[in-house]
Formats: C-alpha cells, structure tokens, sequence
C-alpha cells in the first residue's frame, strides 16, 4: 500500500493534525530560504510531540554533513532527505557517521533524470518537478524506474488516489497542497491522507 508523506510541518498544531491523521512520514524543513525552515529548537520540540508510530524526515540542501548526522543521532529526525546538489561521496560521508535511511530528490523534467535517479546511492529517490514548486511533472516519464520512490510535485487531495493507483509508488508526497493561506490544514490533510489510503 503506497505510504503517505506530509512535507512543512512547522506548528504544534500541525503535529497534533499527523498525530490524528497517522501518515507514515512527517517532513521538517531545514532549507535556508524555505517559508517552511524551522530551527532544529522547533524540530526537536515538534518531534517530541510526534506520535512515535509516524517516522520524522530532515529536508537538506546542501547542508554539512555533519549537522545532518548530529539531528539524526538526537533522533530529531530518523530519516535524511537530500535537495541539493549532494552526490555518491557526500552520501557514503553521511553514512559513515550515522545509520538512518537517506533519500535523494531528483527534478524530473526528461528521461535522463529517471536514469540518474536509478543510479542513486540512496535508500530511496523522491521525484519531484521542483523544490516545493507546487507543480507536477510528465509522470510518463517515470515508466523505466525500476526501483520504489516517492512521487511528489504537484500532489494533493485531487489527484492523490488516481497517482496511487496508477504509478503505485511507494510514497506520495505533499506539502503546498495541504495548506490554506500558507499554514497547514487538518481538512486538506486529511481528504489527501483518505485519498492516498482509498
């Protein structure tokens, strides 16, 4: 069954929306730049409020690998995703200081960012159209991946079911989708998650 991923959380509220909800992942934004950046301060309060069945994802790009592992090992956050620019070498630093599952976006835009998504040294690809953009991309593209990922970029309440059950990935991913003027919203969270689920 494809899993559900809420990307942005930032308020206590938001926490208590997951903790009822009960997506597999929450996502915590520690992208310089992003609306949606939190200090590691608000992430590790937000994480001791999260449910400990719902498993915390730490957005990167670019970052030091080492603050990347500090969080992780604070258990702020149990997962890594990679925005940037990382590659193979930053991704075997990581693992060698700290044993959490990483993944690695990819902006797809033609069939040579699929083939480079297969070659990910990563635990898992994110395909995405773009960092936070909202918009989606060519899933047609996707057809020659021969390995799970989560899908994002443009997904939501509206088209969530019909992704799952077509592409059936192994996530799918939102974050704009699920607000409202610019905070999360338990409805929109909520009709993604049944979406996703149904």
């Amino acid at each position: 069954m494809t899993k559900i991923k809420m990307c942005g959380l930032s308020r206590t509220q938001d926490i208590k929306f997951a903790n009822e909800i009960m997506p597999e992942f929450v996502g915590f934004v520690f992208a310089p730049g992003s609306r949606r950046c939190i200090s590691e301060e608000t992430a590790a309060e937000l994480k001791w409020e999260l449910d400990y069945r719902i498993a915390a994802v730490g957005v990167f790009v670019d970052a030091p690998a080492a603050f990347v592992a500090d969080l992780a090992r604070r258990e702020v956050i149990d997962l890594v995703q990679l925005h940037g620019s990382e590659n193979s070498s930053y991704i075997a630093r990581l693992r060698s200081m700290v044993d959490v599952p990483i993944i690695q976006a990819f902006r797809v835009s033609s069939p040579y960012d699929i083939e480079f998504a297969a070659l990910s040294d990563a635990d898992l690809v994110l395909l995405d159209s773009g960092a936070g953009s909202g918009k989606g991309f060519d899933h047609s593209l996707i057809k020659g991946l021969n390995r799970p990922y989560i899908l994002a970029g443009g997904m939501g309440p509206e088209n969530a079911r019909e992704a799952a059950e077509k592409l059936r990935p192994y996530a799918i991913d939102a974050s704009s989708s699920l607000e409202i003027d610019g905070v999360k919203s338990f409805e929109r969270m909520k009709a993604f998650a049944e979406a996703v689920r149904n």
